[in-house]
């Protein structure tokens, strides 16, 4: 047997090449570095600067925008009214202000209608309050013994101690005046300048759309903006008001099953749980939990008490599961992931206001991906 050594060189042969590859002329593909390159890392940098930039003036200028972006997305809503109204040979400033003055009259006769229930409510908050504390104290006592005497034991362990007397710091707080004057002229300025911008977008037509398609170079973005602005007001029309038309049901629904239960003021319920709802998921857990409280502070008994929010939490998973996915479709299905994360980010950034406009922002930002061919992933993502 011959030993390692006694191996001839000639038997390791490396693998055969063509003639071609032996003198150079065949490209061989190099692998891709691993770390990225200067010019990539500093252009992800750039993007992720903007994006905070971008989220801190919202932020911070959010009196102006959201009034601004709550315009745009009610003229998606409310033109193809108005364009109906011109068909029949009106003007479109007449008919923008037909349809603003018939929906601020709605919501104001909506408004007038629960002042009352909402004002007792809103008077009877110290007596719920107190309730609720009374029986959280009544749950809460066995615990806080057992937590008492661990304290009692470490304070034995460690012997006596001489604690200097704690400073206390006093913070002036704003005073309640000046906090309803402050949001009173914030919610004035806004409603002001929502309803005047609404109106210039109404009354203008396509004029900002003509606008935009004169500034575009080529045909095809033409062609191109013209689908973008039609698909958006289309689909926004019809998501909002297939939505809205949801809600009213599952409110009525609502309504009823808390009159059937007992409740009382079943009518202001079903508003807010219709209202609540076109916020998706934080919505139906808000109303939840109000109706419980309402249920705790008037029945006497838990069991009687936990029935309104079971039986909300029935049909919101009935509306949520079934009846929202077969009437809406897939094509503006949006990720259930994307709409929290959506949702949670307009709330933080605008309040409830935000939290409302956070789904229909999205459905306007699929379509427009849908359109662009480099966003096409995007959009691709924002889908269900």
């Amino acid at each position: 047997m011959r030993s390692y050594m006694d191996v001839n060189m000639e038997e390791c042969t490396l693998p055969e090449l063509s003639e071609s590859a032996l003198h150079g002329s065949v490209n061989v593909p190099l692998p891709a570095p691993l770390i990225p390159s200067r010019e990539a890392v500093k252009s992800t940098a750039l993007a992720g600067l903007f994006m905070l930039a971008c989220f801190y003036t919202v932020y911070l200028a959010r009196v102006f925008f959201f009034p601004v972006t709550l315009a745009i997305v009610f003229k998606f809503l409310l033109h193809p009214l108005v364009r109906f109204l011109a068909r029949s040979r009106l003007p479109l400033p007449v008919g923008s202000a037909i349809v603003m003055i018939g929906g601020f009259a709605l919501v104001g006769g909506v408004l007038f209608e629960l002042s009352g229930p909402i004002s007792i409510w809103v008077d009877r908050v110290p007596e719920i309050s107190y309730r609720l504390q009374h029986e959280f104290e009544r749950l809460r006592g066995p615990l806080e013994r057992v937590t008492q005497a661990s304290e009692q034991l470490q304070n034995v362990a460690r012997g006596p101690e001489v604690a200097a007397p704690p400073q206390q710091v006093e913070l002036k707080q704003p005073t309640l005046f000046h906090r309803f004057a402050s949001t009173t002229y914030s919610f004035v300025f806004g409603l002001v300048e929502f309803a005047i911008l609404l109106f210039f977008l109404l009354a203008s037509g396509d004029r900002f759309l003509h606008k935009v398609i004169h500034v575009l170079p080529r045909f095809e973005d033409k062609e191109r903006a013209v689908r973008i602005a039609r698909d958006i007001e289309d689909n926004i029309s019809r998501y909002v008001l297939t939505v809205a038309a949801i809600n009213i049901g599952l409110g009525s629904a609502a309504a009823l099953v808390f009159a059937m239960l007992g409740m009382p003021n079943p009518l202001l319920w079903g508003t807010m749980a219709c209202v609540l709802n076109f916020v998706p998921y934080l919505g139906s857990l808000v109303t939840i939990c109000i109706t419980g409280i309402v249920s705790l502070a008037t029945f006497p008994t838990i069991g009687h008490a936990i029935l309104p929010p079971l039986c909300y939490m029935l049909l919101a998973s009935i509306e949520g599961s079934l009846v929202t996915p077969w009437i809406v479709g897939r094509r503006m299905t949006l990720n259930p992931v994307v709409i929290f994360v959506g949702v949670t980010l307009g709330g933080f950034l605008w309040g409830v206001g935000g939290a409302l406009l956070a789904v229909p922002l999205l459905v306007m930002s699929k379509i427009f991906c849908d359109h662009i061919e480099p966003l096409a992933s995007v959009g691709e993502f924002l889908g269900a």
